[in-house]
């Protein structure tokens, strides 16, 4: 500000942008203010308003300006007792200033920034290095965002730009049916906009890029989690089940109606009885060959289909899964479609429906019951693409063996463990943001005769943030590449896949868990407020450790995929062929566990690559071989193979997370070494060594007990993950802006 008559508005605007001092009441006293003083032109007015504007803040820069401004003046000036004479002293002492004393003194009473306190709030002593500890930006933001985006930043900017509009703004209501209904007009904007029928064939109407479909789930993560479940019930599980489970027939019939909301459905497998175990549904499909239809039926009250998303309200038609019925013989788990609701959404007879009620959270997502009793379905209506009834009346298969016919046709429908961790690591990364963002400009305690300090300077409070930012944006690169596998999948591929696809799931759910958590309570009181979304994002995600699958079952799957590849030998290996084992594939040698190597403490040593990538395939391979050896001696024993999984489930585990820490930070590593950019590339290498040497320091018994490191060594991780994030913190803020979430969405207040 050039004009020395608005230069006594600095330390007033200083004041409202530097801590959380006003209050949008105050925010209005002071524009009003502004508009009385008649002293001001109309355009000096103008720019002093601009200053004021919520949705367009100052930047960073501006804000240390001014603050610099100030000191110079404090400095020069030791006798200043309050806003006003520092205001007079920016004026050149103006006698028309002295004149306004009256009316500013007031001002300051009225938003409550008069007396001595106050001042200390300019002060600075400027001695403590964590009172000067400033954020700083490095690197450009939006070269980040772009590598962050990747292949589909074209895709991801036109969500951003849909639901940052007017009519996808935030539904308030406590009102479900009208948070319902809200939610099922922003999918019928989506559909219009083309986005519902994205992984689609072209000739059905669609996109045939299930890769922008993933890219859409997670973008619209920022804005609603309701939006999200129902859109990929709607367009994932419903769409989808056709698309992967049917054929040509129904792709004609069906898929245009489904991609542009025309045709509601659902995804009906979760039983009362039945969540994980899939192969144990009850519900039934008889064939009467005679009418050439199937028979639907719920043979008792548990077995009913349960918290089947668009059941309670929206839905028109079902996929349901249920074990068909020829003569007297099971041949286990197929898919149907079956309607549910009439054109008018009456329920259809021999249906009933009733609503979950409200939830936890998702309360936009109708979530309900549906029990079938002796419902009629032609038999096209069977989703045949692997398994079918011929013209005689017999099953048939291009599969022969029951169990691969059922896992390659529940393959089919992995798309969803590889949305709902994206959808996951987005409601983090908008976690992440709120609470770091605020945690720079929120204000407590500081230095004797010195200004409070942000509490992101304080170490314990970037203990509690940074690690889950540094492990957020590893699994977004680590999501990247499940994504990337699964679009280029051969079927030989697909047990692993599948199998890194339902860990990735865990392994992302929990982290978000655990950011929103910490988040939380990082806010204080703030984050109660559901103004500041995180008790939305909270409640909402909660429940994806439970969905597409159980956490706890998802890793004990992971883990005896894990084994599959050790199955063949492990049966003949004794305790030296373990040992070679677990040396040669983590790539490893015996010297890593010497004296030297154990207790080596050197700095180059802790943040190299090779050490980290090194200890994590060592842990992942010495977990497996110590389950696998025994499994074998448990078995060897007499025990009955299912009793013995039962007596190692807590080692699966153990043998899961090994495995996935190893894929991420294995391609976090990736990732980094592609980005061309040196001032990128160096932030980025700070983040993958903190969450390298946190998720270490988390694991620190197991390698202690195994003799991997020594106690000397495991401390001095310790002080170098207080050092990085150290190292990190000025970066903090433009490493979550890097996220690029539109305003509208974040929304919180604290984060602006």
């Amino acid at each position: 500000m050039e004009n020395s008559k608005l230069k006594i508005f600095i330390p007033l605007l200083y004041l409202v942008w530097s801590d959380d001092l006003l209050t949008q009441k105050e925010f209005l006293t002071l524009q009003n203010f502004i508009l009385s003083q008649t002293w001001l032109s109309a355009e000096e007015q103008k720019e002093l308003i601009s200053k004021l504007d919520t949705q367009s803040p100052p930047s960073r820069a501006q804000i240390n300006d001014w603050k610099s401004t100030i000191d110079i003046v404090l400095k020069e000036n030791n006798s200043i007792k309050s806003v006003f004479e520092i205001s007079l002293v920016m004026s050149g002492n103006n006698p028309l200033i002295k004149d306004l004393s009256t009316d500013f003194i007031k001002l300051e009473n009225d938003l409550g920034i008069s007396g001595l306190e106050i001042m200390d709030h300019f002060k600075t002593t400027g001695s403590t290095l964590t009172a000067s500890y400033q954020g700083v930006t490095n690197f450009e933001i939006e070269k980040l965002t772009k590598i962050l985006d990747g292949e589909q930043a074209l895709i991801i900017n036109k969500v951003k730009s849909i639901i940052s509009r007017p009519e996808f703004a935030y539904e308030t209501s406590t009102d479900t049916a009208i948070y319902r209904d809200k939610v099922y007009e922003w999918c019928k904007i989506l559909a219009e906009e083309d986005l519902g029928n994205m992984a689609y064939p072209k000739e059905y109407g669609g996109g045939d890029n299930i890769a922008a479909y993933f890219a859409i789930m997670e973008t619209l993560s920022y804005h609603d989690l309701s939006l999200v479940i129902k859109f990929g019930v709607q367009f994932g599980l419903w769409g989808m089940s056709i698309h992967s489970l049917g054929t040509e027939k129904h792709y004609a019939k069906y898929l245009k109606d489904i991609g542009t909301l025309r045709l509601p459905g659902c995804f009906a497998m979760t039983e009362t009885n039945h969540g994980s175990n899939v192969k144990g549904l009850e519900t039934t499909a008889t064939y009467d060959h005679n009418n050439q239809t199937f028979t639907i039926h719920t043979p008792h009250e548990k077995a009913q289909k349960e918290y089947i998303g668009n059941a309670a309200v929206h839905g028109k038609m079902a996929t349901v899964f249920a074990k068909l019925i020829i003569g007297d013989i099971d041949y286990g788990v197929n898919a149907f479609m079956v309607p549910i609701r009439d054109s008018n959404s009456v329920i259809l007879q021999g249906i009933s429906i009733n609503d979950c009620g409200r939830k936890m959270g998702l309360n936009g997502v109708d979530n309900g019951t549906i029990s079938f009793d002796q419902v009629v379905i032609p038999k096209e209506n069977m989703l045949d693409r692997f398994a079918s009834v011929n013209e005689k009346g017999d099953f048939e298969s291009p599969i022969p063996s029951d169990n691969r016919r059922f896992f390659t046709m529940l393959g089919t429908l992995v798309g969803g463990r590889i949305g709902i961790p994206r959808s996951a690591l987005a409601a983090a990364k908008s976690g992440l943001t709120i609470a770091i963002k605020y945690s720079d400009k929120r204000r407590q305690f500081g230095p004797e005769k010195g200004p409070e300090v942000p509490i992101l300077n304080y170490r314990i409070h970037q203990r509690r943030l940074l690690p889950k930012l540094a492990k957020t944006y590893a699994i977004h690169f680590a999501l990247q590449y499940v994504t990337s596998r699964f679009m280029a999948r051969s079927e030989s591929e697909m047990p692993e896949i599948e199998a890194l696809a339902a860990g990735m799931k865990a392994y992302s759910t929990w982290n978000t868990t655990a950011v929103l958590q910490e988040c939380r309570e990082a806010c204080g009181g703030k984050a109660y407020l559901s103004e500041n979304r995180i008790d939305a994002l909270k409640n909402d995600t909660e429940v994806y450790t439970t969905f597409e699958g159980d956490n706890t079952v998802l890793m004990q799957l992971v883990a005896k995929n894990r084994l599959s590849e050790f199955r063949k030998s492990f049966g003949q290996m004794d305790a030296r062929g373990i040992i070679q084992y677990v040396y040669e594939n983590a790539k490893t040698v015996i010297s890593e566990k010497n004296p030297i190597a154990t207790r080596n403490t050197e700095e180059s040593h802790l943040l190299d690559d090779n050490f980290h990538l090194s200890a994590f395939q060592y842990r992942e391979k010495t977990t497996l071989a110590s389950a696998a050896k025994r499994l074998k001696k448990l078995i060897d024993s007499g025990l009955d193979p299912y009793d013995a999984f039962n007596v190692v489930q807590h080692q699966m585990i153990d043998v899961a997370q090994a495995y996935l820490e190893r894929t991420v930070l294995e391609q976090f590593l990736v990732a980094i070494a592609s980005i061309e950019d040196q001032n990128i590339k160096t932030v980025m290498k700070k983040l993958s060594q903190l969450y390298a040497l946190s998720q270490i320091e988390i694991n620190k018994g197991w390698y202690l007990e195994d003799g991997y490191m020594e106690a000397v060594k495991t401390k001095a991780i310790r002080k170098m993950v207080n050092q990085l994030c150290w190292d990190i913190r000025p970066e903090a803020v433009s490493l979550v802006e890097a996220f690029n979430i539109p305003d509208s969405c974040l929304s919180a207040p604290i984060a602006f």
